[in-house]
């Protein structure tokens, strides 16, 4: 018997004991994937009980006076205990008031009610350009389970408790939050809140190198030891790809990664717009939808924060995958590395299903690969896809490509893997590893190892 066919038959056990009229385990896994970031789940002799108070948790079983709150979340964190700051800090009014207006939190089929507003902590409340926020981690319970969320709190400056409103929220057990509100016409704002003693280090822009690396903007870094940083954002047509790296006392780092958030303002020019001629150019000869081919492009400028002026568009296979229409395209800044992206569906859905950064040296020479999830789900599959370079005969994975190219093989899904292409003759026209698959896409491509070739 497996794990999971364990765990089930114990949780409905559980279930049927308390005299729950439905099966818990829908709820369990729905929860379950809502918290699979950094979710640090207590398994063993609570598993069963976790999740048999679902009935509870959706009202069907009033909870009993006794029960016991079963806590999902993992030790306090460094986070958690340090000290509150921003301009905030010492308006213990406000502070009491923005206590009381912490309102229970809504998930669908779920509300998560605060256990103790005593028990909320402030980790920041302060005023900065364009905004009041306060970061709180709010102690909340649903039926038998507790847990405790990292929530951040806006409103406009100066505003009252009762004007402020949830903006995010975040896993309990983060060492680091942050919140980035980037516009077009204005200057924008960035807070990032670390473990007090810890040292923030923000870097504001980036380029893709020839040599097939992310380059970032030397980093600006805030007070030492503060464990806060609080940068105002200058304004940009889109999003320049902001880096935060947190080192704690002893030099080591606790979090180097984007800093998530949103960008907006007033509608202008939009900088990502390919032209008309940009896609009759990149399409050449092929027949393919271009309306799909415009959507697909300036996704990829998108995720890859690149202007379309002065980036170099190509197309280099379209053809279908999963009978959909499918193609792999590349495109380069003026300069810097070259960007490959795939993609497969229609204009209006789609899945992106590669973002490669490759040197820029015999970047058009490479044969290239993606692996492939399963259709309309997250799902790992063992298929892949592969584009050999014009005069490829055979690919070292799935053999002689077909007219348009491109051949499709099957890969375990872990371990690393290379596609060679050879020419009619047996000389290497070119070699290049096969990415696994990611696990976060939220950054730039090229930003780790998963989305680059070079070490």
């Amino acid at each position: 018997m497996t794990t999971e066919a364990t765990l089930r038959d114990a949780l409905a056990a559980e279930a049927e004991a308390l005299g729950v009229p439905q099966d818990p385990w829908s709820g369990f896994t729905r929860r379950e994937k809502a918290h699979k970031r950094n979710r640090r789940i207590r398994i063993g002799v609570v598993a069963a009980a976790i999740v048999a108070a679902v009935g509870v948790q959706t009202g069907l079983v009033p909870l009993p006076g006794w029960a016991p709150g079963i806590a999902i979340a993992g030790r306090e964190t460094a986070l958690a205990k340090s000290a509150l700051r921003g301009s905030l800090a010492n308006d213990t009014a406000w502070l009491d008031g923005m206590r009381g207006a912490i309102k229970d939190v809504e998930d669908p089929g779920e509300l998560w009610k605060i256990k103790d507003r005593s028990q909320i902590r402030f980790l920041y409340a302060g005023d900065v350009p364009g905004h009041r926020l306060a970061l709180a981690l709010v102690p909340l319970r649903f039926g038998f389970l507790t847990d405790e969320t990292l929530m951040w709190y806006r409103g406009d400056p100066g505003a009252t408790p009762a004007e402020m409103y949830e903006d995010a929220r975040t896993d309990g057990g983060e060492q680091v939050a942050i919140f980035k509100q980037g516009r077009t016409d204005a200057p924008g704002a960035l807070v990032v809140v670390a473990p007090s003693g810890s040292t923030v280090a923000v870097s504001n822009g980036f380029t893709y190198s020839a040599a097939g690396r992310v380059e970032h903007a030397a980093p600006q870094t805030a007070m030492p030891g503060s464990g806060l940083a609080e940068f105002i954002l200058p304004a940009a047509p889109f999003d320049p790809g902001t880096t935060v790296t947190v080192t704690d006392p002893h030099h080591r780092e606790i979090y180097n990664g984007p800093a998530y958030g949103g960008w907006s303002g007033k509608a202008g020019p939009n900088t990502q717009e390919i032209s008309e001629q940009v896609l009759t150019d990149a399409l050449g000869e092929r027949s393919f939808d271009r309306l799909t081919m415009r959507r697909w492009i300036e996704s990829a400028l998108g995720d890859a924060r690149l202007p379309a002026q002065g980036t170099t568009v190509k197309i280099r296979w379209t053809g279908t995958v999963n009978g959909q229409p499918a193609a792999l395209l590349t495109i380069q800044p003026k300069g810097g590395g070259v960007l490959a992206y795939a993609f497969h569906g229609g204009a209006n859905t789609y899945r992106e299903d590669l973002r490669l950064l490759l040197p820029a040296a015999g970047a058009g020479e490479r044969p290239i690969a993606w692996r492939m999830r399963a259709e309309g789900k997250d799902d790992r599959t063992d298929q892949v896809v592969v584009v050999g370079p014009p005069g490829t005969a055979r690919l070292s994975l799935g053999g002689v490509p077909d007219a348009a190219g491109a051949a499709f093989t099957t890969l375990p899904t872990s371990g690393d893997a290379t596609v060679t292409a050879y020419a009619a003759d047996g000389s290497v026209i070119g070699a290049t590893p096969v990415p696994p698959f990611e696990t976060d896409s939220g950054g730039l491509p090229g930003d780790d190892l998963k989305t680059r070739i070079v070490e």
